[in-house]
């Protein structure tokens, strides 16, 4: 693996920790958005736990398991196409970004899974 791959994958699994974080503690940020978006509020620890999970499978994909880190990346892909479909059935466009970008993140991340 050269180092671009290992830094997208890294900043995937961070990026994904981090927002899981946010899930797990209610931040304000993540409660108005899911509202908006019509997710209710006793879906967010389990969202969260699903992003820790996907980060847990990348790192271990990094470590040597590469089947684990596929279906992982295959897992966040999944959940963020559900994440953007989410907000164009809300028609919440205004922060799709947030959602597209870890998409492509995730995709990114699979490429690179793809090739362990």
């Amino acid at each position: 693996m050269n180092a671009v791959e290992w830094v997208v994958v890294t900043v995937t699994i961070v990026a994904n920790l981090a927002i899981a974080v946010a899930d797990l503690v209610a931040a304000e940020f993540v409660l108005a958005n899911s509202a908006e978006v019509e997710v209710p509020r006793s879906w967010l620890p389990w969202l969260g736990l699903l992003k820790m999970l996907g980060s847990a499978g990348l790192l271990l994909g990094l470590l040597g398991v590469p089947v684990v880190g596929v279906a992982a990346a295959v897992g966040l892909v999944c959940f963020y196409v559900g994440a953007v479909v989410a907000h164009l059935r809300a028609r919440v466009l205004g922060n799709i970004a947030f959602p597209g970008g870890y998409l492509a993140l995730a995709v990114a991340s699979l490429f690179v899974a793809l090739s362990w």
